[in-house]
């Protein structure tokens, strides 16, 4: 009885709060509908309107510091005063163009007017600083700046291609420099955003091997994998990765060589470096052959480039008129090859054997101190400028190859400003190199750029 009255009193409570409040009740969700609806139309519509973070994340293998960095990385944060063609001639970039005076010391630039950095500020005479050693700079006026050289340098106007920086990491280019994460002098990581979109933003990640950067790769660490000389994973291929996309990409500024120790006992012969040249194979699947210094891509008359296409019979003339070859029954020589190359090292092995020479391979990670003959690779300069590599002068001249001729042609190349006179000076020091055969030129290699779709 008493439950009865208790539920009797709930109800009445109900109806007598329903009749006072009822109708604002009504209208309080019938707005709440309206509302959530609304909220829901507006949110879809300025989804499509704001701005979201798009980070790309791109690994390179290599060794940099914060002067030196990946040439990826300076085209999109800045431009020099001249920039690299096609054709390997330097062409006007910030500035409209340029005088040569004093036999090739003094350089003026005109830089064009209009110019701005990423963050909108001016760039003009006063923008610039290279702080090369032994150069003058002066600044006439606000579009005019002068470079006076203790000594003259034709490659001079390669070397102010590199991209000018304003504080260090605000460039003329698309993106800007916004953290570079460093393990002492070497860069760990470079991010950078773009100048119209700050929400843009491309992470590198620098590796210190192909293998780590592999590992990367798989691991998702990298979205992208760039300048890969090999897809070969484990036991298997990267490009048989799911969602995976691959770019091949010829390097026309790296070079793959066998150097020869041109002070070994054997090896000093020229005879001898000729027929093992001769005896190498014309095609390899790793790049396009290039049996010059230089890559065909460059301004240097190529003429010369197939003198050492592969000729057997011509190859075993050579050795049987070599001293060096005819002293024992057999030459055994020993090639060190970076791991990347040992495939390489195989083929070149099997090819001299035609000929009667007796090779053995040792694999090595980098340039061993001491050797007969190693298989590597070079950087191709973008001036065929090449002193420090030939001249018998300099430490980097890792074959001991001496030539007085040679060492002059290189001397007067690096000296002489006209174009016309520079080309004659590189075609015969490319000839008369090819002649003496301090290494033998393999291929410009393949690279890849390994990423997800």
């Amino acid at each position: 009885m008493i439950l009865l009255k208790r539920r009797r009193l709930v109800i009445w409570l109900v109806r007598a709060y329903l009749k006072k409040w009822g109708k604002t009740i009504l209208l309080f969700f019938f707005l709440g509908l309206i509302a959530f609806f609304l909220l829901r139309v507006f949110l879809s519509y300025i989804s499509t309107k704001l701005p979201f973070v798009q980070k790309e994340t791109i690994g390179i293998v290599g060794v940099y510091t914060s002067d030196n960095l990946p040439e990826q990385i300076g085209s999109k944060v800045g431009r020099g005063l001249t920039k690299i063609g096609e054709d390997g001639l330097p062409k006007p970039d910030l500035s409209g163009g340029w005088e040569i005076k004093d036999n090739g010391k003094t350089y003026i630039f005109r830089i064009k007017k209009g110019l701005t950095f990423s963050d909108g500020s001016e760039l003009n005479s006063n923008s610039i600083h290279y702080n090369f050693l032994n150069v003058k700079e002066e600044r006439p006026d606000k579009y005019t700046i002068v470079f006076k050289l203790k000594d003259n340098y034709a490659p001079f106007l390669v070397t102010v291609s590199k991209p000018v920086f304003k504080n260090n990491s605000i460039g003329s280019g698309e993106y800007e420099i916004r953290d570079i994460k460093l393990n002492g002098d070497f860069i760990q990581s470079v991010d950078l955003v773009s100048a119209k979109n700050s929400y843009d933003i491309i992470s590198y990640q620098i590796y210190p091997s192909e293998q780590a950067l592999k590992n990367a790769y798989v691991l998702g660490e990298v979205k992208e994998a760039f300048g890969l000389t090999s897809l070969d994973y484990k036991e298997t291929t990267l490009d048989k990765f799911k969602n995976t996309k691959v770019d091949k990409v010829l390097n026309k500024y790296l070079l793959v060589a066998i150097f020869y120790n041109n002070q070994d006992p054997v090896l000093s012969e020229k005879r001898l470096r000729q027929a093992l040249t001769y005896a190498i194979p014309n095609k390899f699947v790793g790049g396009e052959t290039n049996r010059a210094p230089y890559s065909d891509s460059t301004w240097i008359n190529q003429e010369a480039a197939s003198t050492y296409l592969q000729d057997l019979e011509h190859s075993k003339l050579l050795l049987s008129e070599s001293e060096s070859a005819t002293k024992s029954a057999t030459t055994k020589l020993t090639i060190t090859t970076l791991a990347k190359y040992e495939n390489v090292a195989n083929e070149v092995k099997k090819s001299w054997q035609k000929i009667g020479i007796d090779a053995s391979i040792k694999t090595t990670e980098s340039l061993p101190d001491k050797f007969q003959i190693f298989l590597g690779d070079f950087r191709v300069s973008k001036d065929p400028d090449q002193y420090t590599l030939w001249h018998s002068a300099q430490e980097n001249n890792i074959t001991r190859y001496k030539n007085l001729r040679i060492d002059k042609l290189l001397e007067d190349g690096r000296k002489t400003a006209d174009f016309n006179e520079r080309q004659k000076i590189y075609y015969d020091f490319q000839k008369y190199l090819l002649d003496d055969s301090p290494a033998s030129f393999l291929y410009l290699p393949y690279t890849y750029q390994v990423r997800r779709k």
